[in-house]
């Protein structure tokens, strides 16, 4: 079932474009890797503060037209914008939370963790390459495990989602021809495969789909009892999707080197590293009132030090206390001492 997410998400999703700012509200559209998280941030935070933080789960590349086009007070995307991006839009950005995403799949008999699966082979898949459960491939990577002799359906997101330019940046570094046909970004022409908008819109996909694979966020799996799949790292190690894997990739991230905080942390080293997370990014304009963006900086950073706890029941990686002081500084210098003291 989807009860909690797909609700919840299509409410948000319904909802009708919303002035940047209301009394005691904050207005914000984006990705949906971070919706479970931001939600339980959003309940809370209301309840303690009065100030209600409404969501459009509408994708990144929704949210990043919201705040372009000024109909929103933040927004956020799984995707980081280049400088001359941000700067042409008078948009900053920085990272909030770290994210993982996951191939899932729904196949007869088979329960989460029972198959292992590495780039290239995913890569194959969604290229239209591989396109049955038993193919070799699938078998020398699952030697011990009855594949069926089943065709394989895909799904992947037909919404712009910085979830798939995550995905697709991945499959890029592990397939040559990946990278040449399909490449990298909030979407693409994918080669087969039917489409789900949002994370949540892939996830039912392939929950309803029998001989299905798709890819989603992980809380989404851990919400939703998806079947998962472990990969092969880019050490060669067999991996299960854990918060030790994810952190793992995760310490490779350096964003004091990084203007405006641009890091992609897919195809990381380490034998213990999950190959597919991401920092998830928030995005403001700096010729926004500085008490709105004061207003919405208090929300961001009182998730930032208080929401920890959440964001790792629910499998993302909190930044480490020396980012969340980077992030601290940078609203001081990109949104001026009125929207940050």
């Amino acid at each position: 079932m989807l009860s909690k997410i797909t609700g919840a998400v299509a409410i948000a999703a319904a909802l009708s474009t919303v002035p940047a700012m209301a009394a005691n509200t904050l207005n914000g559209a984006g990705g949906t890797a971070i919706y479970p998280v931001l939600s339980k941030w959003a309940a809370t935070y209301h309840s303690k503060t009065g100030t209600e933080v409404n969501y459009q789960a509408i994708g990144s590349g929704g949210g990043i037209k919201a705040i372009q086009d000024k109909t929103v007070a933040f927004a956020n995307s799984d995707k980081p914008l280049k400088h001359d991006d941000l700067a042409s839009h008078h948009m900053v950005q920085f990272p909030q939370v770290v994210i993982s995403i996951c191939p899932v799949v729904n196949l007869p008999g088979i329960k989460a963790g029972e198959l292992t699966i590495d780039g290239p082979t995913l890569a194959n898949i969604f290229l239209g390459k591989i396109t049955k459960w038993n193919d070799p491939a699938l078998k020398k990577l699952n030697p011990d495990v009855k594949l069926p002799d089943m065709s394989i359906a895909v799904v992947h997101r037909s919404d712009g989602s910085g979830t798939t330019f995550n995905f697709t940046n991945y499959l890029s570094k592990v397939s040559p021809e990946w990278a040449k046909s399909v490449g990298a970004e909030t979407a693409v022409q994918w080669p087969v495969g039917s489409g789900g908008k949002g994370n949540a819109g892939v996830a039912a996909n392939v929950q309803q789909q029998k001989g299905s694979i798709g890819y989603v966020e992980f809380a989404y799996v851990m919400q939703n009892k998806m079947v998962y799949m472990d990969m092969v790292n880019k050490d060669g190690k067999k991996v299960k999707p854990t918060m030790a894997a994810f952190q793992s990739a995760a310490s490779h991230a350096d964003f004091s080197k990084a203007q405006d905080f641009y890091v992609i942390l897919t195809d990381q080293p380490g034998a213990k590293s999950w190959p597919i997370t991401a920092a998830t990014y928030m995005l403001m304009r700096d010729d926004y009132p500085a008490a709105q963006n004061h207003d919405v900086l208090k929300f961001l950073d009182w998730a930032l030090q208080h929401g920890q706890e959440t964001a790792r029941k629910l499998d993302y990686v909190p930044l480490p206390d020396g980012v969340v002081k980077q992030i601290q500084t940078s609203w001081t210098k990109t949104l001026g001492k009125d929207a940050w003291k």
